[in-house]
């Protein structure tokens, strides 16, 4: 599981998450179980290096032998036009929108890979995928949502919010966030109906009256994009300590990877961990 959060406010948006990645296996009684959980996943990526694009990642990390990461690096070489049997994925930085990076990426994720690794499996699994960025001469951020369901299926990608708005969208594990940010875990609807008697019918209008009376107003508009780094670690890092202390294996956790997308400054990293000495690698690209 995961954590993986995008923040947008009016300087720009900020991509954040930790770097668990839980590997689950079917018991003999058909149940799945946690059996290992490794800290050093890959969940926040530059799409296309120069441009001001970015992505994050929850669900499988890995589709068939490749890990998402590595998936995405494949992607990012046909939108740099380092691919020629791919010329055509080439992003033209003059151009270029957001919706159509994040449609590369459904097609690339779901259309050439998911599908067939995963297609005759009775059981699929999910994944998800935030793209977000500034697309050409556009002067306010924007994110596109992609969603794997548990029956395989993906429609196109989705704007998570209204351009002109900004805000706070989690994914993974919610349950840290949703207390702190709304008030209430998300399992509350499920109680309110079946242990307290509420109609189905009144859900709705319940859940609007709590949300009004609990939810925080965390994010603002006009925050600077620094606090708006500090906001997103924090709320990656309560998750991973959340995680830490309740029963159960600790599937949000590892170094937290924070990413930051303005209209002058493009993509930086914040925070992000190396599996090589950057010292004995000066040449490495980052």
């Amino acid at each position: 599981m995961t954590i993986a959060l995008s923040l947008k406010v009016n300087d720009g948006l900020v991509l954040a998450t930790d770097s668990a990645s839980t590997l689950v296996a079917q018991q003999p009684g058909g149940a799945t179980a946690v059996v290992q959980v490794y800290n050093n996943a890959n969940k926040v990526f530059n799409l296309r290096k120069g441009l001001p694009i970015g992505a994050i990642t929850w669900g499988a990390g890995a589709i068939g032998r490749a890990s998402i990461s590595t998936l995405l690096k494949d992607l990012r070489r046909r939108l740099t036009g380092e691919d020629p049997a791919h010329a055509d994925w080439y992003v033209d930085p003059k151009t270029y929108s957001v919706e159509d990076v994040a449609n590369r990426v459904k097609q690339f994720v779901y259309d050439d890979n998911y599908v067939a690794a995963f297609g005759t499996w009775p059981a699929k699994p999910t994944l998800g995928f935030i793209v977000a960025g500034y697309s050409a001469g556009v002067d306010i951020a924007e994110e596109w949502r992609i969603d794997i369901d548990a029956q395989g299926d993906c429609g196109v990608p989705s704007r998570v919010r209204p351009l002109d708005e900004c805000g706070l969208s989690w994914n993974g594990e919610p349950e840290a966030i949703s207390r702190l940010v709304l008030g209430y875990s998300p399992a509350l609807p499920a109680v309110l109906e079946k242990q307290l008697g509420v109609p189905p019918t009144q859900l709705p209008q319940a859940m609007q009256i709590i949300s009004q009376r609990l939810q925080t107003q965390i994010v603002s508009d006009s925050m600077p994009i620094q606090d708006a780094i500090d906001l997103a670690y924090f709320l990656v890092d309560v998750t991973e300590k959340y995680s830490r202390y309740t029963p159960g294996a600790a599937t949000v956790g590892g170094p937290i990877e924070v990413a930051a997308i303005t209209k002058h400054e493009g993509f930086k990293w914040v925070e992000r961990k190396y599996y090589y000495n950057r010292d004995l690698n000066p040449e490495a690209s980052p």
